[in-house]
């Protein structure tokens, strides 16, 4: 079960990512930065978005993975609006656990990437991506993470039990 933190209780609240559809689309009117409506449609690529349970109509964060040259790659990563921040977001680990499910998917690739999730990172999150996810820095602005750190965040974010 994947589990996110509610801010303001300190509650773990069930949640589960799903392919993204009509209805569970984020819109740039709502607040949101990327064209979430194009990057479902893109050759090769799937967009997923988190949700709690007990909100399903309520998109907390979004993904788009695409394939290319026998690679995964994360072409898009955001965050709801009321959930950017580390004092006014509503809740946490919505970015780890959409990137776990980034590594998750690369596994199932069958070529020499086979677990290796890649993305280009904004020059200001290249530290924040190292420190916090294991990511490593490939060339200019291309960041991956290698199977090793991709099974510790699959652990981390989407085997996490109420408990932990």
């Amino acid at each position: 079960m994947i589990y996110i933190l509610d801010k303001i209780n300190g509650e773990l609240i069930e949640s589960e990512i799903v392919p993204m559809g009509k209805k569970t689309i984020p819109l740039k009117k709502d607040g949101w930065n990327f064209n979430w409506r194009q990057l479902s449609r893109e050759e090769n690529g799937r967009a997923y978005v988190l949700r709690t349970l007990n909100s399903p109509d309520q998109t907390e964060g979004a993904l788009c993975l695409r394939y290319e040259h026998d690679m995964l790659i994360m072409d898009a990563l955001e965050l709801a609006p009321y959930n950017i921040g580390q004092k006014s977001k509503r809740y946490d680990y919505i970015a780890g656990c959409l990137i776990a499910f980034g590594c998750r998917e690369s596994f199932k690739i069958k070529s020499d990437y086979k677990g290796f999730l890649t993305f280009v990172s904004k020059t200001n999150l290249i530290k924040w991506y190292a420190e916090k996810y294991g990511a490593k820095l490939a060339l200019g602005q291309r960041m991956f993470i290698d199977w090793e750190n991709g099974e510790r965040l699959i652990e981390k974010y989407l085997n996490r039990t109420k408990k932990d």
